[in-house]
């Protein structure tokens, strides 16, 4: 028994499946980090700045881990600027040595769950920017360390949000 009438038909027909929108694997962040930061242009330019560059520089990366990791990991690193102008001194500079060992940990457990690899953490601060300062270099291998991550993590967070 087929009916006829259009209003019935119309009433009961199967309902017209939406346009599919095709699918991203993932979204793209809104704005880009910077994937540029080199041990060269750290050196070069906080001289010629009297180290205003390398103090913009470590502010950045305080931005940039609360950007990639404040989602996943629930923290929220200080700003360097506050660190470095106020509870430097107040603390005979212990807490920019606190700041950097979290924020370290906190950058190499951010390229681990990135799938980046295990090779930075807040050891590479205690060993290379620490007691790599006894032959002078260290700190030089600690900050190009770090400034790759920053990179890398960037890079990433620039194409996969």
């Amino acid at each position: 028994m087929e009916n006829n009438n259009p209003q019935f038909n119309q009433q009961y027909a199967a309902p017209a499946q939406p346009p599919v929108a095709p699918q991203q694997p993932f979204a793209a962040p809104v704005g880009q980090l910077k994937t540029n930061r080199s041990l060269v242009k750290f050196i070069f330019l906080g001289l010629i700045t009297f180290g205003i560059y390398d103090l913009v520089i470590l502010c950045g990366l305080s931005q940039d881990i609360n950007i990639t990791a404040s989602r996943y990991d629930g923290k929220k690193t200080m700003h360097f600027a506050l660190v470095a102008f106020v509870f430097s001194w107040l603390t005979v500079g212990i807490v920019p040595i606190v700041w950097m060992h979290k924020i370290c940990a906190r950058m190499g457990a951010e390229k681990a769950r990135r799938g980046l690899g295990n090779d930075f953490g807040a050891k590479d601060f205690w060993l290379w920017g620490v007691l790599g300062s006894l032959i002078i270099v260290g700190p030089f291998i600690f900050i190009h360390k770090l400034l790759k991550t920053d990179n890398a993590i960037n890079a990433d967070y620039n194409m996969k949000g």
